[in-house]
């Protein structure tokens, strides 16, 4: 190769590199218009493409609310017919007739609060009296009555047991209870049970079907510290009464009144305005006693009580008028009682009761207030009682009671002669079994005495059972 051919090809290979370089840039050049034509439809592509998944996420954020909204009325229409369905009456069982077809609308106050209890209680006893039996039909054939209880010399009939079977115990109670907004307390109360008698010549007999009126025991209104109606007396600490097979238990002993009255109550005190009512002894029991509705004043009382873990100790005062025709006369008495708690399967319960002019307040009326003497002058018969109770849990079922109680009057025998009552006195044991919460089988040992002025006496032994189930 000549020379001038050398020189020639390493000139075009010096000046390839820049050719090429050369011919990149034109062709990226005449290239460029169409890249950027192509990154414009991709880019309007992809905008178009967010476009719609906006749309779609839009319609799905819609098709959310209103399926929300939705559910939600759903949600109130079950709420709608479950409040309906509460409210109507509930479909009897298969073969009974239903109470009633419409919902029972009261007329209270709204938000007032009704509740409603009581019991079914049979009651069966073995009496033995020494000196006569006890009237059929009256109250003491049907609980330990210490002033029927038969006295007499040693001729009287006696010695053979007679038996009583009745349900007239059986209680039931009605309460209606309203808080304002305001935090004002009201309650509206009665109670009742089947110890009021017959009322026809079949009635409150065990002829055929020993049918007995209801008899009223509590009807009263409270408001706040305000209490108007009939309950227990305040002069009464129905905390303190013995756990008792029969009615009462400790009768001799213990205060035991209910009537109508005017309360106010402020911490642990309470005071009462009551119904009066003056039970009377002739002179030298020339007849028989009675009662009068002379009185002016209202009896009074007043309490004060303290009460804890422990149990509770109260103390209670009584101021009274009698009155009968134009002579008036005036006593006062006093009531220490309480519950002691010794244990968690362990209490004692007592009280202590006397005074001048007691008698219509103790015992059930075992003595009388006043004694008239021969001018026809009153005179406030002093008298006193007391009991004392101790209870025992065995275990959870079972539980037992061992009480004593008794009552005395200072009778002046110039004035009411020898053939009144001096005093009583009674004890009781007895067992409770408790198989299911609620319900009771109960037996009860009582032996009581009364005594006349005149040493004349006379005994009960009873056995004493029931049957009861509190609802």
């Amino acid at each position: 190769m000549s020379d001038s051919d050398r020189i020639a090809r390493h000139t075009v290979g010096r000046r390839a590199p820049g050719m090429a370089r050369l011919s990149l840039a034109v062709a990226l050049a005449l290239a460029a218009p169409g890249m950027v034509l192509a990154q414009t439809a991709k880019e309007r592509e992809l905008e178009a493409r967010v476009a719609q998944l906006e749309k779609m996420v839009e319609q799905l954020v819609a098709q959310q609310q209103q399926t929300q909204t939705q559910v939600a009325d759903t949600q109130a229409q079950v709420t709608e017919v479950k409040t309906a369905q509460a409210q109507m009456p509930k479909p009897a069982p298969e073969g009974k007739q239903p109470i009633q077809g419409t919902t029972i609308m009261a007329t209270a106050n709204p938000g007032t609060t009704f509740s409603y209890g009581g019991f079914i209680k049979m009651d069966a006893m073995a009496t033995d009296t020494s000196d006569g039996r006890i009237a059929d039909g009256s109250a003491g054939r049907m609980f330990y009555l210490p002033s029927q209880i038969p006295v007499g010399d040693d001729t009287a009939e006696g010695g053979d047991a007679y038996t009583d079977f009745h349900a007239q115990f059986s209680r039931f109670w009605f309460s209606a209870d309203h808080v304002t907004d305001a935090g004002d307390k009201f309650k509206a109360y009665i109670e009742a049970d089947m110890f009021g008698g017959g009322n026809n010549a079949l009635a409150g007999n065990e002829t055929a079907t020993n049918t007995y009126g209801i008899t009223l025991r509590q009807a009263y209104v409270s408001w706040n510290e305000w209490l108007a109606g009939q309950t227990w007396s305040n002069f009464m600490d129905v905390a303190a009464l013995p756990d008792a097979v029969d009615f009462i238990g400790p009768t001799d002993g213990t205060v035991f009144v209910r009537q109508a009255q005017l309360r106010y109550t402020k911490g642990p005190w309470s005071v009462s305005v009551e119904n009066p009512q003056t039970t009377v002894t002739p002179y030298l029991g020339t007849a028989a006693r009675f009662n009068t509705g002379d009185n002016v004043a209202p009896d009074i009382t007043a309490r004060w009580l303290t009460k804890g873990d422990w149990g509770h100790f109260t103390v209670a005062g009584l101021v009274r008028q009698f009155k009968f025709g134009d002579d008036t006369e005036t006593g006062a008495a006093i009531s220490v009682s309480g519950k002691f708690n010794l244990g968690a399967n362990d209490d004692i319960r007592y009280a202590v009761n006397a005074g001048s002019g007691i008698g219509r307040y103790l015992a059930l009326g075992l003595g009388s207030d006043v004694v008239q003497d021969a001018n026809g002058d009153l005179h406030a018969l002093d008298g006193y009682g007391a009991f004392a109770g101790w209870r025992h849990a065995f275990n959870p079922k079972l539980r037992g009671n061992l009480f004593y109680s008794m009552a005395h009057f200072d009778n002046d025998v110039d004035i009411t002669g020898y053939g009144v009552t001096e005093r009583a006195h009674s004890l009781h044991a007895n067992l409770i079994y408790s198989p299911f919460p609620k319900l009771d089988l109960g037996a009860e040992l009582i032996y009581g005495q009364r005594f006349l002025e005149d040493d004349r006496e006379g005994d009960l032994s009873r056995l004493h059972t029931h049957v009861k189930f509190s609802f």
